[in-house]
């Protein structure tokens, strides 16, 4: 009698043991960080396009201040800085809730300045560009028309100072391993301020 319980304790624990095991990923899945969003963070300089719904003294257009802060009208004054645009969007919408029934609030980023990236060297078009959605080093290469004749697409690099404490660290690029498929671990996502330059 004892053996055949333990034979059933047994058999009931490898059991238990087998739902907790196909359980157990579900409960590390819900556990994962939330995915990082891709959505444009405003900063001081950019300019946003504000439309209130029948309400055109309170549609307009307006710059950034270099304070963060965008003031409109019955809305008054806020910070802008650090928001998305749906952000902005929902605290504009509320505070005109006090003054307009059910307004409707669009705002859309229309000159994107505070992200910028610079593309430096042997590239068709080189400069600073807005980084209003995310980019990767080959997008950015595309963007500026491309590798002109000559240049060193083994040897291509990207400089970026680390936030904590500015010192620069550097990114090799190989472009055609890259575009082969090579190394795509190669191919990172841009940050605001970054260097990449095409000797």
């Amino acid at each position: 009698m004892a053996l055949k319980l333990s034979i059933r304790v047994g058999l009931l624990a490898a059991a238990l043991g087998l739902v907790l095991g196909a359980q157990a990923p579900k409960a590390a899945a819900k556990a994962d960080p939330p995915a990082a969003t891709s959505e444009y963070v405003l900063g001081a300089g950019d300019v946003v396009a504000i439309d209130v719904y029948h309400e055109p003294e309170i549609t307009r257009t307006l710059p950034i201040r270099p304070d963060g802060r965008i003031s409109l009208p019955l809305a008054g004054e806020m910070d802008a800085k650090g928001k998305t645009t749906l952000q902005l969007q929902a605290e504009i919408t509320e505070r005109l809730k006090k003054y307009i029934d059910s307004p409707a609030v669009t705002v859309m980023l229309q000159q994107a300045v505070s992200r910028r990236y610079n593309i430096l060297g042997m590239v068709n078009k080189p400069g600073a560009y807005p980084l209003a959605h995310p980019m990767t080093i080959l997008d950015a290469i595309s963007e500026a028309g491309g590798l002109r004749d000559f240049a060193h697409g083994d040897r291509i690099y990207l400089i970026r100072k680390r936030a904590s404490d500015g010192v620069e660290i550097r990114y090799n690029f190989n472009y055609n391993r890259v575009s082969l498929g090579v190394a795509p671990q190669q191919n990172i996502q841009l940050l605001p301020d970054d260097m990449i330059v095409v000797p």
